[in-house]
């Protein structure tokens, strides 16, 4: 029989002796569980989440304040409906605790929403909007304030489109609740991997 590796005789050992395995079997699983025991010992050093996202095992508490709105959109609910988004980004899929002391915080993440736009960009051939594109652009800053570091400094755009005629005001709406959307996802994927 041929002998089994290390790794697994101490792992083995550890459960009540050798499993009831082919050989065969054991050769095929052990780089497998050399490669999870790798990655345990890792997570010391930050905090890894199914998303994909990291966040340094220093940061434990976020302050995310309103974000400010300097458009004239005619939604006016756009700065606190981003803050919304982001704070589901960040304390939902990472380990970070969200608080409202914004000195005290660990991380501090602002957002202003600085562009606003809602123009056309398909015509029918009576000269009427077939479809209308809500653009939507916001400066982000995210600072690491136990180490007085500057992680994210940048702004990030989103999009989405919708049918003017047939959805009117509320179509905007959702276009602009899209756009939001995949400017959280851009904001949250930039700010949690750069680890």
């Amino acid at each position: 029989m041929p002998s089994i590796p290390s790794p697994l005789r101490t792992l083995f050992s550890l459960c009540g002796g050798a499993p009831r395995l082919p050989c065969a079997e054991i050769r095929q699983v052990w780089p497998i569980l050399l490669l999870l025991l790798g990655t345990a010992g890792l997570s010391g050093c930050a905090f890894y989440s199914f998303t994909g996202a990291s966040i340094p095992s220093r940061l434990e508490t976020i302050a995310i304040p309103i974000a400010q709105d300097n458009t004239s959109s005619p939604l006016n609910t756009i700065g606190s409906d981003l803050t919304g988004l982001l704070t589901d980004r960040f304390v939902d899929r990472t380990s970070f605790s969200l608080t409202t002391n914004d000195a005290a915080a660990d991380a501090l993440l602002t957002a202003r929403v600085q562009r606003y736009t809602n123009r056309p960009t398909g015509v029918s051939g009576d000269e009427r909007a077939t479809t209308n594109e809500v653009t939507i652009e916001v400066q982000v800053r995210y600072v690491d304030q136990t180490r007085d570091s500057v992680l994210v400094d940048q702004s990030f755009r989103g999009a989405a489109s919708y049918d003017p005629v047939e959805a009117g005001l509320d179509g905007e709406r959702q276009a602009a609740q899209n756009a939001l959307g995949n400017v959280a996802d851009d904001i949250f994927s930039t700010a949690t991997s750069n680890w």
